[in-house]
């Protein structure tokens, strides 16, 4: 029960003024005439979605169809934005330098690839947060807490840290505390290891690309991204995460990540306990009613009920 991780549970080209060729840029149905058309649209009107734009800019259209592709794998080299894009290998690598700027992506030092940055991860989870999780939630924490006997707490992903929203506490008199407007590092809890571990390797590597160490609450807290990843792996495994004395002493929790669309991580429910009553049998048994709550949810937030 403590942090072992042993524990079970290609287009066209024009011809620019100096008589150089550039590469055509591309739109989703074809080249675009230039890269700002003539039409004007009717007043008033609204551009829907996948409906191409009147003014479209070309740079501003490759950039955000260079993000789309992180959507569909994790990584992506030079060579092959500038085959996706339809473009010059040296206006790949301008775009890619401008997204990293920006934090939107970043290069890796061995491979050279790129893969999300920290701040297109974290524009993803601040719309999944918009959800009103609290009030869904609600019934599936008085549920667990009821169930469990013990404090049950909701929270989310806010970067690298783990915010609580709500929770139910215990009536026991030795009891964990709400938690309830605080913010921890997520590494150290349960709650942030759940909804790390429902996210790709290189995006909880990008929420913790600016840390030489991982913060410590405890001397039990995971303080390296190795090993946090190998925990994550594990967590994977066994459908929950575990946290014994790692966000604070006397302490034991197990979470289970809420997923929203997409597969992303919407929030976690967490039941936590004084060390001595979160036996290895009552872990077991509060991570499959957990899960249990957990799914509900999930299907609640895809209803919109």
């Amino acid at each position: 029960m403590g942090q072992q991780t042993t524990r079970r549970c290609p287009a066209g080209a024009a011809a620019d003024s100096t008589g150089r060729h550039r590469p055509r840029a591309r739109g989703p149905g074809g080249p675009y005439r230039s890269a700002v058309q003539k039409s004007r649209p009717a007043r008033g009107a609204a551009t829907e979605p996948g409906q191409e734009p009147a003014y479209p800019i070309a740079s501003v259209d490759n950039a955000l169809r260079l993000l789309r592709l992180f959507r569909d794998q994790p990584r992506v080299r030079l060579s092959e934005a500038s085959e996706h894009l339809g473009v010059a290998h040296s206006t790949a690598h301008r775009l890619m330098a401008m997204l990293a700027y920006h934090g939107f992506v970043r290069q890796e030092p061995d491979s050279r690839a790129y893969v999300a940055g920290p701040a297109l991860v974290e524009i993803g989870l601040a719309a999944v947060r918009q959800l009103d999780i609290r009030r869904h939630a609600r019934p599936a924490l008085e549920a667990l807490a009821g169930s469990l006997g013990e404090t049950v707490h909701l929270a989310v992903l806010e970067g690298s840290n783990v915010r609580y929203l709500d929770a139910v506490e215990s009536s026991r008199a030795l009891r964990v505390a709400s938690r309830t407007g605080s913010a921890l590092a997520a590494n150290c809890t349960a709650s942030g290891k759940a909804m790390l571990a429902a996210l790709p390797d290189a995006e909880v590597s990008a929420l913790f690309a600016g840390h030489q160490a991982l913060t410590a609450l405890t001397s039990r807290s995971i303080t390296s991204r190795s090993r946090l990843l190998a925990e994550l792996r594990h967590i994977r495994d066994r459908g929950c995460a575990v946290n014994q004395e790692e966000s604070e002493e006397g302490v034991a929790s197990v979470a289970v990540a809420v997923l929203g669309p997409q597969q992303v991580p919407v929030a976690a429910l967490a039941v936590s306990a004084p060390v001595a009553r979160m036996t290895e049998a009552a872990a077991a048994g509060a991570a499959a009613e957990l899960r249990e709550r957990a799914a509900w949810l999930t299907a609640q937030l895809a209803g919109g009920s």
